[in-house]
């Protein structure tokens, strides 16, 4: 008989109080609570862990090698556990392959419907193509004009390097008196082998005629031997104009003289080099060496260190006095600023000389050599070199420099041009990836095809229409297929494998979410919940880690974790039904829900002047669906960017303003225009922060002190102390990175691996330091009888409250202490902080008092519609 409760019996994971918990299986189950009370503890390091941990371990032994394995979470009992899957709240693949339509697996299935019911088109012309037989191409050239010459033409190799020796014995032997060889027709007995270092296009001369009645079986026996020869292929060349024509039993443009490969799956794929554009490689865009990147600051001359790429110095090198040289000839000093420089000298020192030549004089020691040559320009030879090479370093150094644009080929999609000329109806594949979801679901039912077509198409767009409408169905339908995956935010990369996991339709499987409502406007609240309650109507227990007040109200059971945070929280406030949590006395959750208590809305707020002078104002902004918005963002003040999901907000704040002030700021110029884009003010600002819920750090050496940067004070501090003096001790001494301080038994970890093989690894505290990641040397330093571990171990709030006379470290903690971090330790790994906690511990990184005036700072994607978030924000 199937379990009626999941239930937990003493889970001390993280700051977890022993707690015993039964919840309801079958049901949606909301965990909420403060920020840090130990919400994603239990739900994700407990129940997903164990379950995963479970079914990894029914495997047999070969194949859990290749799994990996999970620690098992620290409780004494679980039962009533099903599978788990988790849907956590990290972005997709950065892969930048990678897209909406690939990570859904939509796009595989347009692939396949454009290969089987596409219409192939001249990318030239634009005129329909389609195979022709020899009846066909017969046909057509008895239709000339009478007595117009021709030649039968077999196109066997085309600009391809070799001798071909082989190739011209077997023309010879099979009785072909002439061949056609890089457009000069030869007796095929004059020719034994080519020049093997050059290209060359061999094509046999199968026939010559003149065009009457009588010759039409002859022109039919010839036109059939070519094409058998090229496998489909025909050249006709007209000696008159000597223009030619092809013809093609594939498919072919008689206009343009242009063949289309075979309609297969792989046409289309920008990931094979088949269907890939030649110029990009199917990414869509291309990088360069970006001027302004190279020369960030043209207030500086060349001698001074204007050019940033090292290998670029003015110094006595040889590229020092290739500048000196170039320099010379221009009539130009190398001390003027590079701004003051003659336009002309600006680009021949960028992109080079091109054609002029210029005399260099090159010194070593007492010998000085003069040669006269070209110069190749700065852009182009950091452009060789990033492509010559093979060492990694040289290019992530040299990528420093580089920029992206839309590439100049494809203009973006990513395909071939005979891919992009496939086309069914009006429209083009890559046409289709760019229309919204909710558009796309519309379209693709009404697509043109006749009744074999549809027959085949049929099934491909239901499978089509049916992932669409997932997307849809949790609020993504302003998404394209074409989106980067890693431009998705967070909650849109949960949905995505939310709607994934719908069309799936497993049942009796435990699914954890981690906020998927996050980044998701209200108006589309409603759809997410409704596909929440689908999962479980399949036959699944559904638990979502959640502040939203909707999904709260829509549970089946909720359980409120608390009462505070970290070292405050860890136990069970309230479970049970959303009704009698409402009534409860205890629950922060049930009185924000029930309206005993409120967000404070500040009566006063900073006004702003509409001919405010210190503003950012952005003109004729186009970045993805933008139509050409022009907008003011007053300096000073909290400026919310706000709107349904996928209105433009992030297009505009991150894409436009961000990107074009970050690059302004570079060129130290009061304005920034690029594509038509003007941003103007930037005189107003020193500095712009990107502030998002990316990870502070994966690994256990990763902390809150370290990421901060307070550990690096508190490091000088002991070192200062006069005991670290008298033993010579540096604030190295005081990391547990660096070898001299920390234990070496543990390597600073404090924890030592033990390998199991088959089994999962242990972790066992280190017998040397007892956990404490340092020698006994660095720990007899102390300060206020406080020796680095215990100063670690601190939270934000003792800490504070420990440093409060040493402005550096109480600065950095204050900001911490400011955005509801008072709870979590100084040495806790990042690896255990949830998704708000790394952003907030970007503010003191950022943000603390002192920082550059000036400074711009963009919040993006907050939670909203939070009860319990605004316990800590407020």
């Amino acid at each position: 008989m199937e379990p009626k409760l999941l239930s937990v019996r003493g889970a001390r994971m993280h700051n977890l109080k022993n707690i015993d918990v039964d919840l309801p299986r079958n049901q949606l189950v909301v965990f909420t609570g403060l920020s840090g009370s130990g919400k994603s503890t239990l739900a994700f390091d407990t129940l997903y862990a164990e379950g995963q941990r479970r079914y990894v371990e029914s495997l047999s032994t070969y194949a859990r090698q290749f799994l990996g394995q999970m620690d098992k979470p620290d409780v004494d009992a679980l039962e009533g556990l099903s599978p788990a899957v988790s849907i956590e709240q990290k972005t997709t693949s950065k892969n930048p392959r990678s897209t909406v339509g690939t990570v859904t697996e939509i796009y595989d299935h347009l692939r396949l419907l454009f290969a089987r019911c596409g219409h192939p088109h001249c990318h030239v012309c634009g005129d329909p193509i389609e195979a022709q037989s020899v009846e066909d191409m017969v046909d057509a050239l008895m239709r000339l004009e009478e007595g117009t010459k021709l030649i039968l033409l077999a196109p066997l190799v085309s600009a391809r390097k070799g001798r071909h020796e082989q190739l011209l014995a077997r023309i010879r032997r099979e009785g072909f008196v002439r061949v056609r060889i890089d457009g000069d027709i030869l007796h095929a007995d004059d020719l034994t082998s080519l020049d093997k270092n050059k290209k060359h296009t061999i094509e046999v001369v199968v026939d010559r005629l003149v065009i009457k009645d009588s010759v039409r079986r002859r022109l039919s026996d010839s036109v059939e031997t070519a094409v058998k020869l090229t496998e489909g292929l025909l050249l006709v060349l007209f000696p008159e104009d000597n223009s030619v024509r092809l013809f093609s039993e594939l498919a072919a443009c008689h206009n343009c003289s242009i063949s289309v490969p075979p309609m297969s799956t792989r046409l289309f794929s920008f990931n094979n080099p088949e269907g890939a554009c030649a110029e990009c490689s199917g990414l869509g865009v291309k990088q360069f060496f970006d001027p302004v990147l190279v020369v960030p600051d043209p207030d500086k001359s060349i001698a001074r260190g204007a050019l940033a790429p090292w290998g670029w110095r003015s110094e006595n090198t040889y590229t020092g006095q290739m500048l000196s040289g170039v320099a010379s000839h221009y009539k130009v000093s190398l001390e003027t600023p590079f701004r003051k420089l003659p336009e002309e000298v600006q680009k021949v020192f960028l992109y080079g000389s091109k054609g002029e030549e210029i005399s260099f004089h090159y010194q070593k020691g007492r010998r000085v050599m003069t040669t006269v040559k070209r110069f190749e320009g700065i852009i182009p030879q950091l452009d060789r070199r990033f492509h010559e090479t093979q060492s990694g370093m040289i290019r992530e150094e040299l990528s420093k420099y580089m920029n992206e644009q839309i590439c100049p080929d494809c203009k973006g999609a990513r395909l071939k041009p005979e891919a992009l000329a496939v086309r069914i109806g009006k429209w083009s594949i890559d046409e289709l990836t760019r229309l919204s979801i909710d558009r796309l679901l519309v379209e693709i039912p009404l697509l043109p095809m006749n009744t074999r077509e549809r027959q085949i198409g049929e099934p491909i767009m239901k499978e089509i229409v049916d992932r669409l409408s997932f997307l849809e169905d949790v609020g993504l339908g302003y998404l394209s297929l074409e989106r980067r995956a890693g431009t998705l935010s967070g909650g849109e990369a949960q949905r995505i494998r939310l709607a994934s996991q719908i069309g799936s339709r497993l049942a009796g499987v435990l699914y954890i979410l981690d906020e998927p409502s996050i980044g998701l406007h209200q108006r589309d609240n409603q759809k997410l919940i409704n596909t929440l309650l689908e999962l479980r109507d399949l036959g699944n227990s559904v638990i979502v880690v959640e502040h939203d007040t909707d999904t709260i109200l829509s549970a089946d059971h909720v359980l409120d974790m608390g009462p505070g945070a970290g070292v405050h929280g860890g136990e069970i406030v309230f479970s049970g039904a959303v009704e009698e949590l409402l009534k409860n006395d205890k629950s922060v959750t049930g009185a924000y829900l029930s309206g005993r208590k409120s967000i404070k809305i500040p009566e006063k707020r900073r006004k702003v002047g509409r001919r405010s002078r210190k503003v950012l104002r952005l003109k004729n902004c186009t970045v993805n669906n933008l139509k050409k918005v022009e907008v003011r963002f007053p300096l000073g003040v909290m400026t919310c960017v706000t709107g349904v999901s996928g209105s433009g907000k992030s297009s505009l704040v991150i894409e436009t303003l961000f990107r074009y002030a970050k690059s302004g700021l570079k060129t130290r110029e009061k304005t920034f225009s690029l594509d038509g884009t003007v941003l103007y003010g930037l005189d107003h600002i020193d500095k712009i922060v990107d502030i998002d819920q990316s990870p502070i750090g994966r690994t256990p050496r990763s902390n809150p002190a370290t990421y901060t940067g307070v550990f690096t004070p508190i490091r000088d501090l002991f070192s200062r102390l006069p005991e670290s003096r008298a033993r010579a001790y540096k604030p190295g001494r005081f990391s547990f990175n660096i070898k001299g301080g920390r234990c070496e038994a543990c390597d600073g970890e404090g924890m030592n691996k033990i390998a199991m093989h088959f089994l999962p690894d242990i972790y066992v505290v280190c017998e040397r330091c007892k956990g404490k990641r340092y020698n006994a040397e660095t720990l007899e330093i102390q300060y206020r009888s406080k020796n680095i571990h215990e100063v670690l171990a601190m939270t934000v709030e003792e800490a504070l409250e420990f440093f409060q006379n040493i402005p550096p470290i109480k600065n950095r903690l204050q900001t911490l202490f400011d955005v509801g971090l008072s709870y979590i330790s100084l040495g806790q790994s990042s690896v255990t902080l949830s998704g708000v906690r790394p952003s907030g511990s970007s503010w003191p990184r950022n943000c603390r008092p002192g920082a550059v005036a000036g400074l711009s700072i963009f919040l993006m994607n907050r939670q909203q519609g939070c009860i319990l978030r605004i316990f800590n924000i407020y």
